[in-house]
């Protein structure tokens, strides 16, 4: 058996917005529950561990300010250094979705890939960027992600990223099991509406058709713009599509799951998906 323990982070911003000092305070003090955290994952035996989308701030999509933009930095950067220094201390890996820049106003929503020796293993940038009135004007921040759908070696297995809006989209999700995942993570920043029919449904949907886990994470509490409740709700979903763990839709909270990647073969020796695909006829599918 190839047992592998999963953590999940979801967790409040809870600090002032109303100026640079007080945001910079709260981006520390953020970082600093994050730790605690991977410290108390450590405790409880966690061996891959996730935080939400852009984790050490607010979801500060849901206003259009470019004051904003001087929150970026290089990945991998200082803060990428500080999380592998995390990972070690921890024996954690560690996938930490941060705001990146890849030159001057070239900026992306990324997430780095660290092992639990505090290796740095890469990147995913986030692929599909949406602009949704109110409360979703990603596209003011964010290019589209242009590295693919890359999966990580790790020390725990196989590793995917898939961020927010990318689980809409079963493209992806396809590649990166065709690119060999085992376990796909996908951190968020989704509010209550109609995302949290979808939220239940969507990714559970992906585990099935492509015969893997997936972790799905978000954040929860209200922010400062008031644009609905971020529900959390993060949890874990094996390749039959069974959840084996759901947090709470309004606790900071580690959700922890205990994970079987023997499943995979187990499951797509049933389901046969990769063997009964027919790529030859999709090829129409770029075109329209």
């Amino acid at each position: 058996m190839r047992n592998v323990r999963v953590g999940l982070v979801q967790a409040k911003w809870e600090y002032d917005v109303s100026s640079d000092d007080a945001i910079e305070e709260g981006i520390e003090k953020m970082i600093q529950k994050h730790e605690g955290f991977a410290a108390k994952a450590k405790e409880q035996n966690v061996q891959v561990l996730c935080f939400q989308e852009l984790f050490f701030g607010p979801y500060f999509c849901a206003e259009q300010d470019r004051k904003w933009y001087k929150y970026t930095e290089p990945v991998p950067g200082p803060l990428t250094e500080r999380m592998q220094k995390l990972a070690k201390k921890n024996n954690l890996v560690l996938i930490v979705p941060m705001y990146e820049e890849d030159g001057t106003g070239i900026y992306y929503n990324t997430a780095a890939v660290i092992e639990s020796d505090g290796t740095y293993l890469g990147k995913f940038r986030k692929i599909h960027i949406p602009h949704l009135d109110p409360g979703f004007w990603e596209k003011f921040y964010f290019r589209p992600g242009n590295l693919g759908y890359p999966v990580f070696e790790t020390s725990v297995g196989k590793i995917g990223v898939y961020i927010c809006y990318d689980r809409h989209f079963p493209e992806g999700a396809r590649a990166l099991g065709l690119n060999g995942a085992e376990i796909v993570f996908n951190p968020s920043a989704t509010v209550a509406g109609l995302s949290e029919h979808l939220w239940s449904i969507e990714q559970p949907a992906h585990a099935v058709a492509n015969g893997y886990f997936m972790a799905a994470i978000n954040r929860v509490g209200e922010e400062p713009w008031k644009t609905g409740h971020f529900y959390g709700s993060s949890y874990v979903v094996d390749p039959r599509g069974q959840m084996l763990v759901k947090g709470s839709r309004d606790q900071e909270e580690l959700v922890v799951a205990d994970v079987d990647l023997d499943m995979i073969r187990e499951v797509r020796n049933v389901w046969q998906f990769y063997r009964d695909r027919r790529p030859d006829s999709y090829g129409g599918l770029t075109d329209i």
